[in-house]
Protein backbone atom coordinates (compact mmCIF):
# COMPACT_ATOMS: atom_id res chain seq x y z
CA UNK A 1 0.00 0.00 0.00
CA UNK A 2 1.18 4.17 -0.71
CA UNK A 3 0.86 6.53 1.69
CA UNK A 4 -2.08 6.94 3.49
CA UNK A 5 -3.61 4.18 1.59
CA UNK A 6 -5.97 1.84 3.60
CA UNK A 7 -7.79 -1.53 2.52
CA UNK A 8 -10.17 0.74 1.04
CA UNK A 9 -7.88 2.49 -0.89
CA UNK A 10 -5.51 0.28 -1.91
CA UNK A 11 -4.79 -2.39 -5.37
CA UNK A 12 -4.96 -5.38 -2.76
CA UNK A 13 -6.44 -8.68 -2.91
CA UNK A 14 -8.55 -8.31 -0.14
CA UNK A 15 -9.84 -5.20 -1.62
CA UNK A 16 -13.31 -6.41 -3.31
CA UNK A 17 -13.00 -3.08 -5.46
CA UNK A 18 -10.13 -5.15 -7.33
CA UNK A 19 -11.94 -8.38 -7.78
CA UNK A 20 -12.62 -9.32 -11.74
CA UNK A 21 -16.55 -9.11 -11.90
CA UNK A 22 -18.75 -10.87 -14.62
CA UNK A 23 -20.87 -8.97 -17.13
CA UNK A 24 -25.11 -9.28 -16.93
CA UNK A 25 -25.66 -10.07 -20.23
CA UNK A 26 -27.35 -6.81 -21.72
CA UNK A 27 -26.16 -4.05 -19.67
CA UNK A 28 -23.93 -1.49 -20.71
CA UNK A 29 -20.38 -1.78 -19.85
CA UNK A 30 -18.55 0.82 -17.84
CA UNK A 31 -14.56 1.02 -17.01
CA UNK A 32 -13.56 3.46 -14.13
CA UNK A 33 -9.59 4.29 -14.42
CA UNK A 34 -7.21 6.05 -11.54
CA UNK A 35 -5.48 6.10 -9.00
CA UNK A 36 -6.42 5.17 -5.20
CA UNK A 37 -9.13 7.52 -4.85
CA UNK A 38 -11.06 6.33 -7.63
CA UNK A 39 -10.01 2.96 -5.76
CA UNK A 40 -12.04 3.83 -2.64
CA UNK A 41 -15.37 4.63 -5.26
CA UNK A 42 -15.41 1.94 -6.72
CA UNK A 43 -17.93 -0.65 -4.68
CA UNK A 44 -20.49 2.20 -4.23
CA UNK A 45 -20.32 3.33 -7.63
CA UNK A 46 -20.81 -0.18 -8.75
CA UNK A 47 -23.78 -0.09 -6.19
CA UNK A 48 -25.33 2.72 -7.06
CA UNK A 49 -25.57 1.75 -11.32
CA UNK A 50 -26.36 -1.89 -9.73
CA UNK A 51 -28.86 -3.09 -12.99
CA UNK A 52 -28.00 -0.18 -14.89
CA UNK A 53 -24.35 -1.22 -15.77
CA UNK A 54 -21.67 -3.22 -15.72
CA UNK A 55 -18.94 -1.30 -13.66
CA UNK A 56 -15.17 -2.41 -13.97
CA UNK A 57 -11.88 -0.81 -12.79
CA UNK A 58 -8.29 -1.07 -14.13
CA UNK A 59 -6.56 -3.63 -11.80
CA UNK A 60 -3.83 -2.01 -10.34
CA UNK A 61 -3.74 2.04 -8.53
CA UNK A 62 -3.43 3.99 -11.82
CA UNK A 63 -0.44 6.32 -10.73
CA UNK A 64 0.25 9.09 -12.89
CA UNK A 65 -0.05 10.33 -16.53
CA UNK A 66 3.36 8.36 -17.33
CA UNK A 67 2.07 5.11 -16.15
CA UNK A 68 -1.29 5.13 -18.32
CA UNK A 69 0.24 5.79 -21.31
CA UNK A 70 2.48 3.29 -21.09
CA UNK A 71 -0.50 0.98 -19.13
CA UNK A 72 -4.05 1.78 -21.35
CA UNK A 73 -3.68 -0.55 -24.40
CA UNK A 74 -3.41 -3.50 -21.67
CA UNK A 75 -6.45 -1.82 -19.43
CA UNK A 76 -8.73 -1.12 -22.87
CA UNK A 77 -7.80 -4.43 -23.74
CA UNK A 78 -9.94 -5.82 -26.88
CA UNK A 79 -13.37 -5.04 -24.93
CA UNK A 80 -16.07 -2.83 -26.54
CA UNK A 81 -16.74 0.03 -23.26
CA UNK A 82 -20.16 2.24 -23.31
CA UNK A 83 -18.55 4.53 -20.88
CA UNK A 84 -14.87 5.14 -19.66
CA UNK A 85 -14.48 7.30 -16.58
CA UNK A 86 -10.55 8.73 -15.78
CA UNK A 87 -8.61 10.50 -13.65
CA UNK A 88 -4.81 11.21 -13.72
CA UNK A 89 -3.89 13.94 -11.24
CA UNK A 90 -2.31 13.57 -7.73
CA UNK A 91 0.56 11.47 -8.29
CA UNK A 92 1.32 13.18 -11.02
CA UNK A 93 1.14 16.68 -9.03
CA UNK A 94 3.55 14.76 -6.20
CA UNK A 95 6.79 16.86 -5.31
CA UNK A 96 10.08 14.23 -5.55
CA UNK A 97 12.00 13.41 -1.98
CA UNK A 98 15.06 14.03 -2.29
CA UNK A 99 16.85 11.85 1.02
CA UNK A 100 14.19 13.70 3.25
CA UNK A 101 14.07 17.13 1.56
CA UNK A 102 11.29 18.13 -0.90
CA UNK A 103 12.42 18.87 -4.51
CA UNK A 104 11.29 21.30 -6.39
CA UNK A 105 10.42 18.69 -9.31
CA UNK A 106 7.30 16.89 -9.24
CA UNK A 107 6.46 13.45 -10.50
CA UNK A 108 5.16 14.94 -13.91
CA UNK A 109 5.66 18.50 -14.86
CA UNK A 110 2.86 20.43 -15.76
CA UNK A 111 3.92 20.92 -19.05
CA UNK A 112 4.14 16.85 -19.41
CA UNK A 113 0.75 16.51 -17.45
CA UNK A 114 -0.91 18.55 -20.24
CA UNK A 115 0.94 15.98 -23.21
CA UNK A 116 0.31 13.11 -21.42
CA UNK A 117 -3.19 13.60 -20.68
CA UNK A 118 -3.82 14.83 -24.13
CA UNK A 119 -2.69 11.57 -25.80
CA UNK A 120 -4.87 9.74 -22.96
CA UNK A 121 -8.05 11.52 -23.89
CA UNK A 122 -7.07 10.76 -27.90
CA UNK A 123 -6.73 7.15 -26.86
CA UNK A 124 -9.95 6.67 -24.83
CA UNK A 125 -11.80 8.92 -27.44
CA UNK A 126 -11.07 6.72 -30.30
CA UNK A 127 -12.24 3.67 -29.22
CA UNK A 128 -15.48 5.24 -26.64
CA UNK A 129 -17.90 7.66 -27.70
CA UNK A 130 -18.63 8.70 -24.12
CA UNK A 131 -15.59 9.43 -21.95
CA UNK A 132 -15.51 11.65 -19.00
CA UNK A 133 -12.39 12.98 -17.07
CA UNK A 134 -12.84 13.45 -13.32
CA UNK A 135 -11.11 16.53 -11.75
CA UNK A 136 -8.57 15.90 -8.90
CA UNK A 137 -9.68 16.31 -5.43
CA UNK A 138 -8.16 18.64 -2.53
CA UNK A 139 -5.24 18.43 -0.72
CA UNK A 140 -5.40 19.45 2.57
CA UNK A 141 -2.54 21.79 3.75
CA UNK A 142 -1.02 19.84 6.83
CA UNK A 143 -0.14 16.21 5.29
CA UNK A 144 1.56 13.41 7.15
CA UNK A 145 4.62 13.03 6.90
CA UNK A 146 5.39 16.51 6.58
CA UNK A 147 7.55 15.78 3.12
CA UNK A 148 5.06 14.58 1.22
CA UNK A 149 3.63 17.52 -0.83
CA UNK A 150 1.24 18.41 -4.11
CA UNK A 151 2.05 21.15 -6.59
CA UNK A 152 -1.37 23.43 -7.03
CA UNK A 153 -4.45 20.99 -7.26
CA UNK A 154 -6.60 24.06 -8.73
CA UNK A 155 -3.95 25.24 -11.82
CA UNK A 156 -3.32 21.20 -12.36
CA UNK A 157 -7.22 21.11 -13.03
CA UNK A 158 -7.63 24.32 -15.00
CA UNK A 159 -4.80 22.58 -17.17
CA UNK A 160 -6.79 19.23 -17.17
CA UNK A 161 -9.99 20.84 -17.78
CA UNK A 162 -8.99 22.91 -20.89
CA UNK A 163 -7.16 19.57 -22.58
CA UNK A 164 -10.32 17.81 -22.15
CA UNK A 165 -12.56 20.58 -23.79
CA UNK A 166 -10.03 20.54 -26.87
CA UNK A 167 -10.84 16.88 -26.94
CA UNK A 168 -14.39 16.54 -26.25
CA UNK A 169 -14.30 14.84 -22.95
CA UNK A 170 -16.81 15.31 -20.52
CA UNK A 171 -15.91 17.00 -16.78
CA UNK A 172 -17.31 15.22 -13.33
CA UNK A 173 -15.76 17.95 -11.13
CA UNK A 174 -15.14 16.05 -7.77
CA UNK A 175 -12.69 18.91 -6.80
CA UNK A 176 -15.62 21.05 -6.81
CA UNK A 177 -18.36 19.05 -5.75
CA UNK A 178 -16.16 17.89 -2.15
CA UNK A 179 -14.39 21.19 -1.80
CA UNK A 180 -16.88 22.77 0.32
CA UNK A 181 -17.18 19.29 2.82
CA UNK A 182 -13.62 18.17 2.48
CA UNK A 183 -12.82 19.03 6.28
CA UNK A 184 -15.91 16.69 7.04
CA UNK A 185 -15.21 13.77 4.46
CA UNK A 186 -11.39 13.27 4.07
CA UNK A 187 -8.93 11.38 6.69
CA UNK A 188 -7.15 13.62 8.50
CA UNK A 189 -3.87 14.94 7.22
CA UNK A 190 -4.32 12.61 4.63
CA UNK A 191 -5.19 13.27 0.42
CA UNK A 192 -8.07 9.80 1.05
CA UNK A 193 -11.31 10.56 2.11
CA UNK A 194 -13.49 8.48 4.47
CA UNK A 195 -16.17 5.64 3.46
CA UNK A 196 -18.30 8.58 3.65
CA UNK A 197 -16.46 10.79 1.47
CA UNK A 198 -15.70 7.85 -1.09
CA UNK A 199 -19.76 7.58 -0.89
CA UNK A 200 -20.15 10.95 -1.93
CA UNK A 201 -17.54 10.85 -4.50
CA UNK A 202 -19.41 8.20 -5.69
CA UNK A 203 -22.85 9.97 -6.12
CA UNK A 204 -21.09 12.61 -8.67
CA UNK A 205 -19.33 9.76 -10.72
CA UNK A 206 -22.64 7.44 -10.83
CA UNK A 207 -25.00 10.76 -12.21
CA UNK A 208 -22.20 11.58 -14.66
CA UNK A 209 -22.14 8.10 -16.06
CA UNK A 210 -25.90 7.36 -16.49
CA UNK A 211 -25.92 11.20 -17.48
CA UNK A 212 -23.82 9.94 -20.41
CA UNK A 213 -25.33 6.65 -20.94
CA UNK A 214 -28.75 8.25 -21.52
CA UNK A 215 -26.86 10.42 -24.04
CA UNK A 216 -26.12 7.69 -26.19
Amino acid sequence: MNEGENIADAAVRENDAMSEIQDVPGLPRVLLIGDSISIAYTLPVRALLQGKANVHRIPVNGENTAFGREQLDHWLGDAKWDVIHFNFGLWDAKYKIEETQVSRETQVSRESYAQNLAEIARRLRAGCARVVFATTTPVPPVLEPPERRFDSIPERNEIAIEVMKQNGVAIDDLYTAILPRQEELRREKDVHFTEQGSSFLAQSVAQNIEHQLSAK
